[in-house]
């Protein structure tokens, strides 16, 4: 039986470390105290306890025994759009569709099982199943992700997206005229009550905050430019959703039509900017558009943006 490692980097400061960890994981804090009490749990590279304070910026390791060594992803030849690449780092443009890494019902085909059979080397940071992801896209989601080669530059980068020095912006389309020019959304995301498959804006949920601005109107639809301050799940959907401009062809938080040629939503993330975790040399990256959301602008009349 192998251990995964799940390298969390704190965004806020706590009172306790279970009660963070609980908040922050898919495990229960009981499970998460026996993980403590069991010394698999390390924070800035010392075993902790249950009690210990969290303070913003702490690096924690959770060292998590995995189920089987059948379960983890094999390399599979999947076509990649690699935009950059060197010793400890790699830019990927994911296209949609693609789920990042293998969960219960998606096993193969995975971001993962691309990158373990393009490059010789991933870290381990993100375990067994997760090597080499930094941070995630949704899989109905395209655009940029940077992949770690090894643990440090792995660190290096999340303790970045922890910490707000990274920066992802995407391009969206949304239903409806929004009023302002521009404007920010800071509303709390967690798990729907009812639909754990979905999330929503609940008041005991994370932090989440998204900024956005006007870059074309067309009516009953409006192009913007998204910038994420924080990374939650399916943020930009559920942010849009909320403030009543759901992203076209969101079939989960909003509706489908019109298609406008879309092969599902109008969101991608075309820019991303962070310090190389080598050289301290700040990089920005950019992706062009997906085929289906040049068409979808077209269709709008709207001028195609240049990447």
């Amino acid at each position: 039986m192998t251990t995964e490692t799940i390298l969390l980097i704190a965004e806020t400061e706590a009172p306790r470390i279970d009660a963070y960890l609980a908040a922050n994981t898919e495990f229960s804090r009981s499970k998460l105290q026996k993980l403590i009490k069991e010394g698999a749990v390390e924070q800035n590279g010392k075993p902790c306890k249950a009690n210990s304070e969290v303070k913003t910026g702490d690096v924690i390791r959770l060292h998590v025994p995995e189920e089987s060594d059948d379960q983890l992803p094999e390399p599979e030849n999947i076509p990649l759009d690699v935009v950059y690449e060197d010793e400890d780092l790699a830019l990927i443009n994911k296209p949609k569709g693609m789920v990042v890494h293998p969960a219960p019902g998606n096993t193969t085909g995975t971001l993962v099982n691309a990158l373990l059979y393009r490059f010789r080397s991933l870290s381990g940071t993100g375990g067994g199943t997760r090597p080499g992801i930094v941070h995630r896209i949704d899989r109905l989601t395209s655009g940029l992700l940077v992949v770690a080669k090894n643990d440090a530059a792995h660190e290096a980068l999340a303790k970045q997206f922890a910490l707000h020095t990274a920066h992802r912006e995407y391009l969206c389309i949304v239903h409806g005229n929004l009023k302002e020019d521009s404007g920010t959304v800071d509303a709390p995301i967690g798990r729907h009550k009812t639909d754990r498959k979905r999330m929503a804006v609940t008041e005991d949920g994370r932090r989440a905050v998204t900024h956005w601005r006007v870059l074309e109107r067309f009516g009953t639809e409006t192009l913007l430019d998204v910038a994420l301050e924080t990374g939650r799940t399916h943020q930009i959907r559920v942010h849009m959703a909320y403030i009543k401009h759901p992203i076209v062809g969101d079939e989960v938080y909003g509706s489908a039509a019109p298609k406008l040629g879309l092969s599902g939503q109008a969101l991608h993330g075309y820019r991303l900017t962070f310090v190389h975790p080598r050289t301290g040399e700040e990089m920005t990256f950019t992706a062009p558009l997906p085929d289906d959301f040049m068409t979808a602008l077209r269709r709008l009349g709207g001028n195609v943006p240049v990447i």
